[in-house]
């Protein structure tokens, strides 16, 4: 059976925040206000640092709704700065097209799991209502690492064309490592996904 729980926690509005500044750094990337794009990309890392941290050190800020909106929430910010990156040119369309495949894949199958682990009779109200717990999500290992080089090329194109390196070779390498990464954690999923899952019950 599922159970009830408090859906306003620190780490969950944190979430929430990043995915509000989200856009904003959409519209800054495609007006090339580079610089302040730079500054409010460093305040969404560290929204995503401190959910973190505040959701392993205290057991009341930890959720299960946190367990699928920490991750929907990079997946979010993540989307819109790659689509974004790519309109300035400073990412490649096609690796952008992989990381959105992937991510909108994860989404999709994360909403099957809240259906299938959902109790009959399932209604939309139950569906959407975050204080009824059905399942916590656990990302694989390549799936952390790849988010972390996922952030890592998006600082580095961020600060491309304040610091003129938009040519560079590393930029390139990294292209190659996101795209290799993706893939990994892609196939990760598909290989263990029952083991991400863990149904609540009481």
């Amino acid at each position: 059976m599922p159970q009830y729980e408090n859906p306003w926690t620190i780490p969950n509005m944190l979430s929430m925040t990043r995915i509000g500044l989200a856009p904003v750094l959409g519209y800054l990337i495609i007006e090339e206000d580079f610089n302040i794009a730079l500054g409010v990309f460093a305040l969404a890392g560290l929204t995503d640092l401190l959910d973190g941290f505040i959701a392993r050190n205290w057991a009341n800020q930890k959720s299960a709704l946190g367990s699928a909106l920490d991750p929907l929430a990079d997946k979010i910010l993540i989307s819109i700065l790659y689509v974004s990156l790519t309109y300035a040119d400073l990412i490649p369309v096609p690796l952008t097209y992989m990381i959105i495949s992937r991510d909108v894949m994860l989404i999709a199958a994360v909403f099957y799991v809240r259906y299938r682990t959902l109790p009959t009779p399932r209604t939309l109200a139950k569906y959407f209502n975050p204080c009824y717990a059905t399942a916590r999500l656990k990302p694989t290992f390549i799936s952390k690492v790849n988010t972390a080089v996922q952030l890592i090329l998006v600082a580095a194109s961020l600060a491309a064309p304040v610091f003129n390196y938009a040519d560079s070779i590393y930029l390139q390498i990294l292209w190659c490592f996101t795209a290799f990464t993706t893939a990994a954690s892609a196939y990760s999923y598909y290989h263990y996904g029952r083991k991400t899952v863990q149904v609540i019950k009481d």
